[in-house]
């Protein structure tokens, strides 16, 4: 990012940092906002008195608010270096009269330090407040439920309300004077700014309540990380409602783009250089095989399974949850994608054979089996117990792609959106969920595609008298060797064209589902 427009980006930070009225950067503790005595090193630096206007767009004025902030930095530079540990932080900041522990100034390093040397320079030091000041920004907004620029104790009262925190209105009343410098009993922007500024917040409620997805976004693949619950939604019985809204909508949806994922198995494993399925060909033979009722094929246990996989994943992941020992409500990133994973091998592991009987079914040939119970009973009386787990281990193994870059790309988008068109609300709105949702979960089929080709695969071969049971590894060399790397992504087409048909018919169900259910949408 060129100077200008860094300055002009972080001039609004260093008003926060520097207040104009006198107050410099405080944070969360228990010696409560810095006392104007700690500060009047740095405020009589600045300019004087009166409320923090937006700064003008002269260089003068950029000058200045920058060489406000640069003085902060210098006086939280303990050993003068050009860049701040966590011992400068804490020495800095204690100096101040701040005291963090050591867990908090590790968050702030770690959220700002972009080159990863363990320490912030000024330009990481500037980017991080700037990132910071917009996420106290949006939780001010939405704190603000009267929109008239101040929050009041009623206001913090409902908010810690509807995240499932009750408290009186003496306790909101201390919050509130703790962070009142005027003696009004209101916080305004000014005030939430300064008290906040330096505490490293994570994982803001209202950004995660609005940006919830995996519910909602049934791609035929339940393989993506499960959704937070707060503690109103526990207590309430809320959670169960989500769930089965979600469980209905994958329902529905699957069922809508159930001939698309029949056509994408039998590509998976019939179609190859010398027998080149296409899709109107593969629709053709399907429906000449075995009528349309045949495109609904092994639709029946990929709907069963949404139940017990979506009860088994959330039952576990709340478990795990509790393995990891946070102590916070909403879990990081790299928590999330490891208790998600952890949960969603667990699921899969539970329901495994009734994704072998999804296969066979969708494969099966007109009046090979009376129903799914006959084709269990066949399986078992001629293959053994063993074949309900063919192809287990690369199933196993396109959770950790699927369930992390769905993720990453998901909060890649978010926080790209929250950066950049963010300003009164976290919510981003319908279309915007839709895309993002859409978009990261095509990513994370696409990364793990070739797993579940060769899972469909060894779950197919299983069944074929005579035939060698291959490896993974072996079957990954012989489709390499025979039909080259794009062999791996047989049945890609389908898959891909049944995503925003999925995702949409989904939301539409899960939505209409919600209101019926007696789920509020925020």
């Amino acid at each position: 990012m060129p100077a200008g427009a860094r300055r002009s980006l972080a001039s609004p930070v260093v008003s926060g940092v520097l207040c104009q009225c006198g107050t410099a950067p405080t944070t969360v503790c228990s010696s409560g906002p810095l006392p104007a005595a700690s500060t009047a090193a740095v405020a009589s630096e600045g300019s004087g008195g009166g409320p923090s206007p937006s700064p003008p767009p002269h260089s003068a004025s950029l000058l200045e608010h920058e060489r406000r902030l640069h003085s902060l930095f210098l006086q939280l530079d303990v050993n003068r270096d050009g860049a701040l540990c966590v011992h400068d932080l804490a020495v800095g900041l204690e100096r101040l009269g701040l005291h963090r522990s050591e867990r908090d100034l590790w968050k702030i390093v770690k959220a700002g330090d972009k080159d990863l040397d363990g320490q912030l320079d000024f330009e990481e030091f500037v980017h991080y407040l700037q990132d910071h000041e917009k996420k106290l920004r949006l939780v001010f907004k939405s704190l603000d439920k009267k929109n008239d620029g101040c929050i009041d104790a009623q206001e913090i009262m409902q908010s810690l309300r509807d995240l499932g925190v009750k408290i009186s209105e003496q306790q909101a009343e201390k919050i509130l004077k703790s962070m009142d410098k005027n003696g009004t009993m209101t916080i305004d922007w000014n005030e939430w700014r300064d008290y906040h500024l330096l505490h490293p917040v994570e994982n803001i409620p209202e950004i995660i309540l609005y940006w919830k997805h995996s519910t909602i976004f049934d791609v035929g693949e339940n393989l993506t990380v499960p959704d937070e619950f707060t503690v109103e939604e526990r207590q309430t019985g809320m959670w169960w409602r989500h769930l089965v809204a979600g469980g209905g909508a994958g329902a529905v949806s699957r069922t809508c783009t159930a001939p698309l994922d029949r056509l994408k198995v039998l590509m998976q494993v019939h179609a190859s250089r010398s027998n080149n399925m296409c899709i109107v060909g593969g629709f053709t033979q399907m429906i000449r095989e075995g009528g349309t009722r045949s495109l609904w094929r092994g639709n029946g246990i990929n709907v069963l399974k949404i139940a017990p996989e979506s009860a088994i994943k959330f039952m576990a992941y709340e478990q795990i949850k509790r393995f990891i020992g946070t102590d916070q409500e909403v879990l990081r990133i790299h928590e999330r994608l490891v208790a998600g994973s952890l949960a969603g091998a667990i699921a899969q592991s539970s329901i495994y054979p009734m994704e072998v009987l999804k296969t066979r079914m969708a494969l099966r040939k007109t009046g090979q089996y009376l129903g799914m119970l006959d084709c269990a009973k066949n399986i078992l009386a001629k293959e053994g117990m063993a074949a309900f787990y063919k192809g287990y281990i690369p199933n196993m193994l396109g959770i950790i792609p699927y369930a992390g870059i769905d993720l990453a790309v998901y909060e890649t988008l978010k926080n790209s959106w929250l950066q950049r068109y963010a300003v009164n609300s976290a919510d981003p709105g319908v279309f915007v969920l839709l895309a993002c949702g859409t978009m990261s979960s095509t990513c994370g089929q696409l990364a793990s595609y070739p797993l579940a080709l060769v899972r469909t695969r060894m779950q197919a071969q299983a069944s074929i008298e005579g035939a060698p049971q291959v490896t993974m590894r072996g079957l990954f060399k012989h489709i390499l060797k025979t039909e080259g790397a794009f062999g791996l992504y047989r049945g890609l087409a389908p898959n891909f064209m049944k995503v925003i048909p999925a995702v949409s018919i989904s939301y539409v169900v899960y939505e209409n589902l919600k209101m019926t259910l007696g789920v509020d949408s925020r």
